[in-house]
């Protein structure tokens, strides 16, 4: 859960099977160890991380609504505020200046997966070559101990 916490497909079905457990027992688990339920840990968890965007991101609050894995603006703004006592908005403005500067909205997307990356190896980057010298290339055995382990190639 801490590490899928931004998916808004998060399905507590399938973290309580990844558990080995039923999802009613999951819940009673999880409550007992955490004193809260998987769904009100989530939507801490995702609390916590609009706040620390609201300080520090240049992002709009529906942007990051989004980021942090709520799919309504409605049901984030009145969770939000249940927890911290302020909108968004009021947040951000009651709290935004402290600390480091905002943020580049742009930069916070691509840092929170905004943009995917290439596979590795897609332009070639991430394939070994031989050193030209003959030397051993990272993770090749050297010739020595390739002729006294019987290795020809």
């Amino acid at each position: 859960m801490d590490r899928d916490w931004a998916d808004p497909d998060l399905d507590l079905a399938a973290v309580a099977a990844h558990a080995g457990y039923s999802r009613y027992h999951f819940i009673r688990a999880f409550r007992e160890t955490y004193g809260e339920t998987p769904g009100q840990y989530l939507t801490h968890r995702r609390i916590e991380r609009a706040e620390d965007l609201l300080r520090t991101a240049s992002l709009s609050v529906t942007e990051i609504c989004h980021l942090v894995g709520f799919s309504s603006l409605g049901t984030f703004s009145a969770r939000f505020k249940s927890r911290t006592g302020l909108t968004p908005s009021e947040y951000r403005t009651r709290h935004v200046g402290r600390g480091a500067a905002l943020i580049p909205g742009c930069y916070a997307m691509h840092w929170l997966g905004g943009h995917r990356p290439a596979p590795a190896g897609a332009d070639g980057s991430a394939i070994p070559e031989k050193r030209a010298d003959g030397g051993a290339a990272y993770g090749d055995k050297a010739p020595k101990e390739r002729q006294r382990n019987g290795s020809t190639s």
